[in-house]
């Protein structure tokens, strides 16, 4: 991991404000309960300038996430998006990863957030490949975490909430101490769910598959545009179970993400995934790849312009 470089500003509670200045109290209440939800966002370089990847989309679950929270926003997703574009345009860097988070803040203490105003921030900073280019060019290697994803009934799988990520810690902590890239966690029931911080699809025989939402994962943003990659290559696509052995088996692994984008797993628990090629995973990278950056017509409409002169663009 590298350190985070400081940029100009960062969004906090509708003003952009230096770097250093966004801070928050000691007991704000979020930091001691995990009580905040947030998002992650990419904006990338394209021949029309940055363009920010399915922001609406983003937002959309971030609001979602706050709703099953019973989090009151100060701001709509309106308000939002002209957040994160004009903190895009403030801090000048054309490619970059954004945060937006929502968080109970100073006030009251206790387990009742309701007591608490509700603040939002939108940070950004420069971020390449969570699991490295390496990893996206030559696959990585993970392992089965004894951590196990937590279950519907105990927190909200679907809501991109910070407590939930103590569960990935543990998970990410394990498999790095391991000797790993990257974990892959099991459900209550012992299906594969997902990474601490990606989605994961199997290739089986030209079949591309990925655990439902019932096995308790985040509706990813990047999966759900993998799923649409998938329907444009004209591959057979199949939303299923499937269990620990069945990626020993696999013919090609790899994780979806934000942050990860679309990476090959090349090994799990010790055992060579397929016989080493991707090629599959590569028509779908290329794909990903051309969509981000604005090189394909076809999905134009999930890119959000930053420039004033295309940021009307569908």
């Amino acid at each position: 991991m590298v350190g985070i470089r400081a940029l100009k500003k960062i969004w906090l509670d509708g003003q952009l404000v230096d770097w250093n200045a966004a801070q928050v109290h000691v007991l704000t209440h979020g930091l001691h309960y995990g009580y905040a939800v947030f998002e992650g966002i990419r904006c990338h370089r394209t021949s029309h300038g940055s363009a920010i990847f399915r922001l609406d989309e983003h937002l959309d679950r971030f609001v979602n996430s706050a709703k099953v929270y019973r989090m009151a926003l100060p701001f709509g997703a309106p308000a939002l998006k002209e957040a994160c574009i004009d903190l895009v345009r403030a801090n000048e860097t054309p490619e970059a990863y954004l945060r937006p988070i929502a968080f109970s803040g100073y006030g009251e203490m206790g387990l009742d957030p309701t007591q608490s105003t509700v603040q939002v921030a939108v940070a950004m900073w420069e971020w390449g490949a969570y699991l490295g280019a390496a990893g996206v060019q030559h696959g990585v290697r993970a392992t089965v975490s004894s951590w196990v994803r937590m279950d519907s009934r105990s927190l909200p799988p679907q809501a991109k909430c910070s407590a939930n990520y103590a569960n990935s810690a543990l998970a990410k902590m394990e498999a790095v101490s391991g000797g790993y890239d990257e974990a892959i966690l099991l459900n209550a029931a012992g299906m594969v769910a997902e990474g601490p911080g990606e989605n994961i699809f199997r290739v089986k025989k030209g079949v591309v598959s990925t655990p439902p939402a019932s096995s308790g994962i985040l509706r990813g943003v990047t999966r759900d545009s993998v799923i649409r990659f998938v329907a444009d290559e004209h591959l057979v696509f199949q939303r299923t179970d499937f269990t620990r052995e069945e990626l020993f088996s696999a013919d090609e692994l790899f994780y979806t993400g934000t942050a990860a984008g679309i990476t090959p797993i090349r090994e799990v628990d010790g055992r060579p995934i397929g016989n080493g090629d991707y090629p599959i995973t590569r028509r779908l990278q290329e794909r990903y790849e051309d969509a981000i950056h604005g090189r394909s017509e076809r999905y134009s409409s999930w890119l959000t312009y930053v420039d004033e002169v295309h940021a009307a663009r569908p």
